[in-house]
């Protein structure tokens, strides 16, 4: 056998990787293969890896983290601290980006309706028509009144006023304007019901025969629309609504003259004192004990007597209903101007009839 030549232990020498010299291969390359610069080259290649983990371990302590360094102004305002990495979102932020609205603030938003601020800032929603409005309804009853003692044909001038304004207060108060062909409608309706109430002798039984026909042709109309299911819906609701009231007013033109003057007059009188300047509770007792001193007053100048009181008060708790209503939902001026003049009288009219058939 030849022997073999001793060669150099092939195996690596341990070395420490943080600095310290590693100590080179051998000369004698791997799988036998000499080369003496391969070692060198080796030992250098090392060299420089260790120096760059060192360099980038030193410049990643200094480094700031680079989600803070965006999200930390630069240029802080002199009472304006860095704002945290992650804040948690609010509700009402949560809500504006999924709706687009933006949420309802003191200073106002265009994007936010007058009710839904009111409820957002812990203020009642509802609003009452004020002294102007209650004047242009106390003036309207008192037209009614001095018509109504004139004779039948000269009640007919404020009647229809009154039924025209509250076709249209009704539709602007369910948010529906213009609503032309709704108003248009309630008002045939009641002009239908006067020429009726003429024909058959103020029968009362001409206002439910008309109410009646034009529920009927509202519906019909509102199944001929292409609109979408809950706008027929709404729809159809606020002209059976609005031409029911309207009709209902005429109840003025079938009651009794008598009945007309003291009922209108009362209205008159608690309007006012609803308007005044009192706490609600004060303010509805004033204005049904200011109505009930009317009808006496009115009574006594007709053939009713103290009953008027009874009518007077009955009148007024009418009255006050239909002027509630027209506070609903913070609305618009021209709600005030219109269902607030209208509804506290068209709401009176049945009570106005009834009583007067019963106190006479």
């Amino acid at each position: 056998m030849t022997d073999q030549p001793n060669q150099p232990n092939r195996q690596n020498q341990p070395y420490d990787p943080y600095g310290q010299q590693p100590q080179a291969w051998p000369a004698q390359g791997y799988q036998g293969y000499e080369d003496p610069h391969a070692a060198q080259q080796y030992t250098q290649q090392w060299q420089g890896q260790t120096w760059e983990t060192q360099n980038h371990r030193a410049v990643s302590a200094q480094a700031p983290d680079p989600e803070t360094a965006i999200l930390t102004p630069q240029s802080p305002r002199p009472h304006q601290g860095p704002r945290t990495p992650q804040e948690p979102a609010s509700p009402a932020a949560t809500d504006a980006a999924a709706t687009g609205y933006g949420p309802a603030t003191v200073g106002g938003n265009a994007r936010v309706t007058d009710a839904q601020r009111a409820r957002a800032e812990g203020r009642s929603p509802i609003i009452e028509p004020g002294m102007q409005p209650a004047a242009l309804t106390a003036l309207l009853g008192l037209l009614l009144a001095g018509a109504a003692a004139v004779g039948t044909y000269a009640l007919l001038v404020p009647l229809v006023i009154l039924q025209a304004v509250t076709a249209a207060g009704w539709f602007r108060l369910n948010g529906m304007w213009p609503a032309r062909q709704g108003i248009a409608l309630g008002f045939a309706g009641a002009l239908a019901a006067d020429a009726a109430l003429l024909v058959s002798g103020r029968s009362p039984s001409a206002i439910l025969g008309t109410i009646g026909v034009w529920v009927l042709l509202a519906l019909v109309l509102q199944l001929r629309s292409h609109a979408d299911p809950d706008e027929r819906m709404y729809g159809l609701m606020a002209t059976v609504a609005a031409s029911a009231l309207a009709i209902v007013a005429g109840g003025y033109l079938a009651a009794a003259a008598d009945a007309v003057t003291v009922g209108a007059v009362a209205v008159a009188v608690a309007v006012l004192a609803r308007a005044l300047p009192l706490p609600t509770p004060v303010s509805v007792v004033v204005s049904l004990l200011a109505a009930a001193g009317a009808g006496i007053a009115m009574g006594s100048v007709t053939d009713l007597g103290t009953s008027g009181a009874l009518l007077g008060a009955g009148a007024a708790v009418c009255a006050l209903i239909g002027h509630r209503v027209a506070s609903y939902d913070y609305p618009s001026r021209f709600v005030h101007f219109t269902a607030g003049v209208a509804l506290p009288l068209a709401a009176a009219a049945p009570a106005v009839y009834v009583l007067g058939r019963a106190l006479a």
